[in-house]
């Protein structure tokens, strides 16, 4: 199974997480400026709430993507306020026929002295044993 891990950040959470997903699937925890060059079976992107919604460069990161190289997209990320983003990422995905995974991983994250300290180990542990349960 070929695997890819994408993320955007703004404070560092989320390429957290991603390095703990990459890691646990061997492959490198690459950001969005990073094209999907080969066909993919899983594409595990890593993001967050800014704002009330995903980042336009999420959004745009997606349209770029092709239903000929993604076999499908798991949605991973952090929020120190709000929780899953799955929604928002399911939205755009399904703009360009790729299919989302109904799993996820989401944690806490700390913003601004909010949840202050997380993700913490407990968390990466749990996105690697998540992303160690998707491909099998």
């Amino acid at each position: 199974m070929k695997v890819a891990v994408r993320y955007y950040t703004k404070t560092g959470n989320t390429k957290r997480l991603a390095e703990a997903v990459a890691e646990a699937v061997g492959a490198e925890a690459l950001p969005l400026s990073a094209p999907i060059e080969e066909p993919v079976d899983v594409l595990f992107l890593g993001n967050s709430y800014y704002a009330f919604s995903i980042d336009p460069e999420v959004r745009d990161f997606i349209r770029s993507l092709s239903k000929d190289k993604v076999g499908c997209i798991v949605n991973f990320g952090s929020a120190a306020m709000l929780n899953s983003t799955w929604k928002k990422v399911k939205a755009e995905a399904d703009k360009v026929g790729i299919p989302m995974d109904e799993r996820e991983f989401h944690c806490k994250g700390e913003f601004k002295g909010i949840h202050k300290g997380r993700p913490n180990d407990d968390d990466m542990k749990a996105a690697a044993a998540f992303a160690k349960k998707i491909i099998g």
